[in-house]
């Protein structure tokens, strides 16, 4: 429960939701399954579709950094871990925001309500509470800019306050990685250029 009152008194004044969202039906929401499979640190599945976190970016599994003890840790483990004492914790209903039907992943937003206490009725988006501890991420467009605004001045709070995995001097931006590939993917390979006469002469 100590988590939930840390993560209390740094999500709340950074929860920014859109009115669509804030009017949500209250049919339209729902609760992470206790027997969800967790994926990632910002998805689980759950008879057989994936439901992801809107505008969350994990750390990456296979990607390291080297812990306090110096001792490497796998960093999407670690964001993983996070994700699900996050949920046990906070209990948050789900709302759907986006769906791909192709590849059966439902984008949500989840929040949770604070039932006791001196922040008794806030509210704690679990996207912002992962980002604000230091253990996700801003997820970016192809471009740089931020998927969900308010998640990237969450980040940069956790950030300049060295939270969470922010702490770790070698850890392994998830998004720096992503758009890097993305660049590199998107490069036209250069088709070797033909041989000048003076090389010919040479072969």
């Amino acid at each position: 429960m100590r988590r939930a009152h840390v993560i209390a008194g740094i999500v709340v004044p950074l929860l920014t939701l859109s009115a669509a969202f804030a009017e949500a039906p209250a049919s339209r929401w729902f609760p992470v399954p206790a027997n969800a499979l967790y994926l990632t640190g910002d998805s689980w599945s759950d008879t057989g579709v994936t439901y992801r976190l809107y505008g969350v970016q994990s750390c990456l599994r296979g990607t390291s950094f080297t812990n306090a003890h110096g001792l490497e840790r796998d960093c999407g483990e670690a964001s993983l871990a996070m994700l699900v004492a996050l949920t046990r914790d906070l209990r948050p209903q789900c709302y759907d925001a986006a769906e791909q039907p192709e590849t059966k992943t439902v984008f949500v937003f989840c929040v949770a309500t604070r039932v006791a206490g001196a922040g008794a009725g806030s509210r704690i988006d679990l996207g912002t509470a992962l980002i604000a501890t230091g253990f996700a991420f801003a997820a970016l467009k192809p471009d740089g800019q931020p998927v969900h605004a308010p998640y990237f001045v969450a980040q940069l709070v956790a950030q300049r306050a060295k939270a969470g995995l922010w702490a770790f001097p070698d850890l392994p931006d998830p998004n720096a990685i992503i758009l890097r590939a993305l660049h590199e993917q998107a490069r036209p390979s250069t088709p070797p250029h033909p041989p000048t006469p003076a090389e010919s002469s040479q072969q």
